[in-house]
């Protein structure tokens, strides 16, 4: 039993990430970014180049996914979808870029990358022993680092004027332009933070289990669960949302097959959604 809490705890952090990035996009532009895993794959390849290749320090990869992952974000942002935006008269525009994009990402790592699965080392040996349950210190490593990063981005959009901003623009865009706040560019920066984290979220991860062209897809599609869990929009939801399903899987793992764990989830998620559509902390729509 300890084990699976352990195993859950560093799940949940490192999903959080995930979800909280693909939030701040969502909430701010009411935009499902479709690439968001991808993103999660072209930061654990920008941390595998700088560490592996280059043979740079762990934490120049981290800050080189963050800072990378999050300017491909922005372009995407200001290049692309605040064109469709602007000059689409339905949304399902906008969601087929983000579709577009995913594609087109997925291939460029395919192509400059390959097939085979890329990882490094872990950063830091050893492991500890929690009553019956084993953490390698790695685990712990990264599980240090998504709180912290999840610390400061929720203290990032609670207290800084910049923040405060982007939440005005998920409230109610139309009175935060009234108000004069630029909201292209606070729309790019969300876009462009959000990306960030998910870049970092698989830099961390591809110390454990590494990362492949082809991830971004199941990473999408757990951000979405996460998202629907939680209720969509809802930064409180999202986290809540990374927990719900880290543990999920840790129970899942430790008792079914892993094929069968996400068959176990996903009925799991429609009976959910039968009874309540808008999420554990959403609000009902229309």
């Amino acid at each position: 039993m300890e084990q699976v809490i352990i195993n859950g705890a560093i799940l949940s952090a490192n999903y959080a990430l995930i979800a909280l990035g693909l939030t701040l996009i969502f909430s701010i532009m009411n935009l499902l970014n479709f690439a968001h895993g991808q993103m999660f794959m072209i930061g654990g390849l920008v941390v595998y180049w700088v560490c592996a290749v280059y043979e740079m320090p762990y934490g120049v990869g981290l800050a080189a996914a963050a800072v990378g992952v999050g300017a491909v974000g922005m372009a995407m942002e200001k290049g692309l979808f605040q064109r469709v935006l602007r000059s689409a008269g339905r949304e399902e525009n906008s969601m087929l870029l983000a579709v577009g994009t995913a594609f087109l990402l997925e291939n460029v790592a395919l192509y400059l990358f390959g097939e085979k699965q890329r990882g490094i080392p872990p950063m830091v040996q050893g492991v500890y022993r929690l009553g019956d349950a084993f953490l390698p210190a790695n685990r712990l490593l990264v599980f240090v680092i998504s709180l912290l990063l999840i610390a400061a981005v929720l203290s990032f959009v609670y207290y800084t004027r910049t923040g405060r901003a982007m939440r005005a623009l998920a409230q109610d865009r139309t009175a935060t332009t009234l108000m004069g706040v630029e909201t292209g560019r606070i729309s790019m920066f969300g876009f462009g933070l959000g990306a960030a984290l998910a870049g970092v979220a698989g830099g961390l991860l591809i110390s454990v289990s590494g990362v492949n062209a082809g991830i971004g897809t199941a990473i999408s599609t757990k951000a979405f669960i996460m998202i629907m869990i939680g209720g969509a929009g809802v930064i409180g939801g999202a986290l809540l949302g990374a927990v719900v399903l880290g543990f999920a899987e840790a129970i899942g793992y430790a008792l079914f097959p892993g094929s069968v764990t996400y068959l176990i989830i996903f009925i799991a998620l429609i009976v959910f959604l039968l009874v309540r559509p808008q999420g554990i902390m959403g609000k009902p729509w229309g």
